[in-house]
């Protein structure tokens, strides 16, 4: 049998593992998918890049009126990747539909990890271990068939560093594709700009200049664009405040910004968590990577270090753990920085197998280590979809559950973006600020109820506990860990927030 031919049976078990992964994956799960296929619905009925729902005040300044433009915080890949599939495929429900792309593009992870392997020096049989260990995905397993960047970006990321290889050695159409992988994965993930910081020791070489140059051109073309498209919808609820300044994380979701003054008025404690955070990352990308693969992938990268490409990689993979940790504090212990690592995994993948294949010193033990790599990632792989399917799958059904007994029309929810699909009208979530925000949000876009779930802000907290509501809410509904309250017919509602 044929290298391509071994590649290709390895691919198509894979795939069957990806669709029985997606048996399990019937629904979203969590915020970022749901908002990603929520706006790519519309995107898809040619509504364009908007949303009929407010998941943070980042898109709806001052309570901007429904539809507003979305993808003020979160890229836009992974919607228009998904609004295509759903106009490709109509015979099949959205979410389908929109996951069918996912699985086609994760399809070829596998050939990736291979790619990536032979590009450093492997022998066919130690890519094609590479091949499997990408494509089972081990933590990733539910990522790579989830409605979410991480295919695309697992893809993007592997092909920048083959790309890098070459536009290194001066070849100037590689630079140009490897600057559109990192123009691509900006718009899968906004730390994908980080990638290009990588041209700038090729533009230094003369040999290498003029490909580091088409490159960086690519790449700035697609960023510029969308940093234009952003530009023109007007200002924004302040970014760096809701990325940089938090001290809670669920002050990412108030009206109010968050200032500066206040993190400096906690900075012992917001340096304490940052350093905490460092650690943290650390056990995440100890985890994303299968904790045993990473001494092979310091060993390859020690030993292959004069290559650029997995001086770049050693490099980015620094830089965006360091970025996340210090800058993005608080989103990267909600899931960012794992996020981040998709882009990282097939090449380091590969470098893991290749480093570990150089510690054995015969075939038979290569062998061996094969054969339980190859088991121990297909056993991490399935727990992980298990995993995602008991953190995930019984919310959505609590949701479910509930949704008959909320009022018709619009809503207050903490994650407005899953109550956005599960219950097909608008949802606005709850302001982090409190009840006279909350009301403030009732009044202006019309919402029949406050829906406080199990898990909702702090500021909610005498609400939900006590149900002393405002006096135009009427009892609150309790179904379950959910409790509802919903609006007088006919009350007038003072607001007493300013937008």
């Amino acid at each position: 049998m044929s290298d391509a031919a071994r590649l290709a049976a390895v691919s198509a078990a894979l795939l069957l593992f990806r669709l029985g992964s997606a048996a399990i994956v019937f629904q979203p799960g969590y915020t970022d998918a749901y908002y990603y296929h929520d706006v790519a619905q519309r995107l898809a009925s040619g509504k364009g890049l908007t949303a009929d729902f407010v998941w943070n005040f980042i898109e709806a300044p001052g309570f901007a009126a429904l539809p507003v433009a979305s993808h003020r915080f979160w890229m836009p890949l992974s919607s228009l990747l998904q609004a295509a599939g759903i106009a490709a495929l109509p015979f099949l429900d959205a979410f389908r539909a929109a996951q069918a792309v996912e699985i086609l593009l994760a399809a070829l992870i596998p050939a990736a990890g291979y790619v990536a392997a032979r590009s450093l020096g492997a022998n066919a049989a130690t890519a094609l271990v590479a091949a499997a260990l990408a494509g089972l995905g081990g933590a990733f397993a539910p990522g790579w068939v989830s409605l979410d960047s991480f295919a695309p970006a697992a893809l993007l990321g592997t092909g920048f560093f083959v790309l890098y290889a070459r536009a290194a050695r001066g070849d100037v159409r590689s630079g140009a594709g490897a600057g559109l992988a990192v123009g691509l994965l900006f718009l899968a993930r906004a730390e994908g700009a980080l990638f290009g910081l990588a041209f700038v020791p090729l533009v230094i070489g003369r040999r290498s200049r003029a490909a580091a140059l088409a490159g960086a051109g690519a790449a700035l073309a697609i960023g510029i664009a969308w940093l234009v498209r952003g530009a023109s919808l007007g200002a924004a609820p302040d970014l760096v405040g809701r990325s940089a300044f938090l001290v809670r994380y669920e002050d990412f979701f108030a009206i109010a910004s968050p200032a500066p003054a206040a993190f400096a008025a906690a900075l012992p404690d917001a340096l304490a968590t940052k350093l905490a955070v460092l650690a943290t990352d650390l056990g995440t990308f100890l985890f994303a990577f299968g904790l045993l693969l990473v001494p092979g992938m310091a060993r390859a990268a020690i030993v292959r270090r004069d290559r650029p490409e997995v001086g770049a990689f050693a490099a980015l993979a620094l830089g965006v753990y360091l970025a996340e940790s210090a800058i993005f504090t608080l989103h990267a212990t909600h899931g960012s920085y794992f996020h981040s690592l998709a882009a990282f995994f097939p090449f380091g993948v590969a470098l893991g197998v290749i480093g570990t294949s150089d510690w054995l010193a015969t075939i038979e033990r290569r062998r061996l280590a094969a054969v339980a790599g190859v088991v121990a990632f297909a056993v991490v792989s399935a727990f992980a979809v298990i995993q995602w399917d008991a953190a995930f799958n019984p919310p959505y059904r609590e949701r479910l559950a509930v949704l008959g007994r909320i009022p018709p029309g619009p809503f207050l929810a903490i994650d407005a973006a899953a109550w956005r699909w599960i219950a097909d009208r608008p949802v606005i979530v709850t302001p982090a600020d409190g009840v006279d925000a909350a009301v403030c949000a009732v009044a202006i876009y019309g919402a029949s109820a406050i829906v406080l779930e199990r898990a909702h802000f702090s500021a909610y907290a005498e609400l939900y506990d006590h149900g002393e509501a405002p006096p135009f809410f009427g009892d609150p509904i309790v179904a379950g860990d959910t409790k509802i309250y919903p609006v007088r017919p006919g009350g007038e509602i003072g607001c007493s927030v300013g937008p």
